[in-house]
């Protein structure tokens, strides 16, 4: 038979790990939005698919043809976008790789510390 405590306990976990999944998203979402808005653009634009994907292309002063590389090279362009990002905000190179591995840690870090958009040009 079935152990009614162990699939209690299951569920529990799994309601848990959900809570804290959706909190995460909902916490990145507002990263999002204060690095476009950071960015002179409008926040609710990082919600939107492939608008969001546009706006950041203009952030890192990349061209907007960039989309369709975008789309079908989606890692490599990911990892081009951390660089070209942090540049924009005036980070390093260093900035930059932990944006690429350690992403919850370093996008809060530019959307809420004093970093600047300073552009790509």
């Amino acid at each position: 038979m079935y152990d009614d405590a162990g699939a209690s306990a299951a569920a529990g976990i799994g309601a848990g790990m959900m809570i804290l999944y959706f909190a995460i998203v909902i916490f990145m979402l507002i990263v999002g939005w204060k690095i476009f808005t950071k960015a002179g653009k409008p926040g609710w634009g990082c919600i939107i698919p492939i608008y969001n994907i546009i706006l950041m292309l203009e952030i890192t002063s990349r061209p907007t043809w960039w989309i369709v590389l975008w789309i079908f090279f989606s890692p490599i362009m990911s990892i081009i976008f951390c660089f070209d990002l942090a540049k924009a905000f005036g980070k390093g190179t260093g900035f930059g790789f932990g944006m690429l591995f350690l992403g919850i840690i370093f996008y809060p870090i530019l959307a809420f510390g004093d970093a600047q958009y300073v552009g790509n040009n």
